[in-house]
């Protein structure tokens, strides 16, 4: 979220009170879709409750919330045995929870949205949570050959997903004003990556100096790839050449 000064708005709107000093926030949000085919869906299984998953999606390499769609072919429970239930599942996340808002559709045989339903509100999402509709769209609506949703037998569903996105965490703020106040940072071990990003952000170069200390010490085959991408993105220049010299 983030809180920068705004111009008063155009006099033609500004029929109301007029404010000595004003601000606008903004609640960062990402934005990204994802589509997923189903072959042959005629043979799923018909049992109630059965359910297949997609495989896991995000918003993008660096994203570590992980997201995957599940699907009910003939219902979730008896009150929804007679419709295709469809949810957004949270598989991983390092956060307590994350906020976000969702649409599902079904692409037609001409590649069009159609059947669209949208989340009402941001939910809450936790790590093995998911959101969505029990009652998607009828079974024998997206069975009929005339509406053509099951092209060649293929059900093509895409999630476009909003996702709240909070620039520091708060345990990792916590450490940070630990730091600010006694110049030190208990947990720089456990959270280093983060407190680099942070330090980066809010210029705390001596901070910023240690998470670096911190992340060259561990250095690994399994991380090092990685370590040189954020110290990059964060103009961490010790880090990157001692990355790069493991690598290498």
């Amino acid at each position: 979220m983030s809180r920068v000064p705004s111009p008063p708005p155009p006099a033609e709107m500004s029929s109301g009170p007029v404010a000595e000093s004003w601000c606008y926030t903004q609640i960062k949000v990402v934005k990204f879709s994802y589509m997923w085919t189903i072959n042959n869906f005629s043979f799923c299984r018909e049992e109630m409750g059965e359910v297949i998953k997609s495989s896991t999606f995000s918003s993008g390499a660096n994203d570590k919330l992980k997201w995957c769609l599940r699907v009910n072919p003939k219902g979730l429970d008896e009150e929804s045995k007679d419709y295709l239930s469809l949810y957004l599942l949270l598989v991983s996340c390092p956060k307590s929870e994350v906020r976000a808002k969702f649409k599902f559709s079904i692409l037609n045989a001409k590649g069009e949205e159609t059947k669209a339903m949208e989340s009402q509100r941001a939910y809450r999402f936790v790590q093995g949570k998911d959101w969505g509709f029990k009652k998607f769209i009828r079974r024998d609506f997206l069975l009929d050959e005339a509406n053509g949703l099951l092209p060649d037998d293929k059900l093509t569903l895409f999630c476009e997903n909003r996702v709240e996105i909070n620039d520091v965490e708060p345990e990792v703020f916590k450490e940070m004003m630990c730091f600010i106040y006694t110049g030190k940072a208990p947990n720089l071990d456990k959270m280093a990556d983060d407190l680099l990003a942070a330090a980066d952000k809010y210029a705390l170069e001596r901070l910023k100096v240690m998470c670096e200390d911190a992340l060259c010490s561990n250095l690994s085959v399994e991380n090092a790839a990685e370590i040189l991408i954020l110290a990059d993105l964060h103009s961490a220049d010790q880090l990157k050449t001692q990355a790069v010299d493991f690598i290498n």
